[in-house]
């Protein structure tokens, strides 16, 4: 376990990663789906919320820069003509999932409820940008990936009590970002693709 001071490294690095993400996407070299973005938004805001409630302290920091850093790229994409907003069953069902979450935590007093929700809303919300970035990764940029993992890595270096509410939202970021960075970096979808299709 390190100092939950290494935290704050995390959460800078993961806004200048949404920072240069933005600026791509000013400049029309990034795509972003509004869609997905604003729902990085919401859910882990929700957690956030439901790790203050849990007590979580200084990690939950991690969780809210995760939060903070879509709406940075929200806010950039009505800037460029190539982002685009446009609601599929599963954006639906990423905000019912949140809601349902908020709901469960109003009924049952239990912020894991919300925390879990959260978790499944956000890779709800990550499939169309996920499947983007598997077939044209081309239309996304790297930079507000990579410094999720290192954020999500150190929350997890600073966990003192694995509990859901403290280790739940920092894996499954590290996780979905390792994914996202293989697809875009080093266009493992591309891969993949050219390999079942010679085969």
């Amino acid at each position: 376990m390190i100092s939950d001071k290494f935290i704050i490294i995390g959460v800078l690095l993961q806004l200048w990663g949404c920072l240069v993400y933005a600026r791509d996407t000013t400049r029309g070299n990034t795509k972003p789906n509004r869609v997905t973005w604003f729902l990085w938004f919401i859910a882990p805001t929700v957690a956030f919320a439901a790790e203050l409630n849990k007590g979580v302290g200084f990690i939950s920091l991690m969780t809210l820069s995760v939060g903070l850093g879509p709406l940075i790229v929200l806010a950039a994409s009505f800037a460029s003509k190539k982002a685009y907003w446009k609601l599929r069953w599963s954006d639906y069902l990423c905000g019912l999932l949140s809601l349902l979450g908020l709901l469960l935590w109003l009924i049952y007093k239990d912020a894991n409820f919300a925390i879990v929700f959260s978790i499944a809303a956000d890779l709800l919300a990550a499939a169309p940008t996920l499947a983007k970035s598997f077939k044209h990764p081309e239309t996304e940029s790297v930079e507000a990936y990579w410094p999720a993992i290192v954020n999500a890595g150190i929350a997890l270096l600073v966990v003192d009590d694995w509990t859901v509410a403290q280790y739940g939202f920092p894996i499954y970021i590290f996780l979905v970002n390792i994914v996202f960075v293989a697809l875009i970096r080093f266009k493992a979808g591309v891969v993949l693709g050219k390999k079942f299709r010679d085969t």
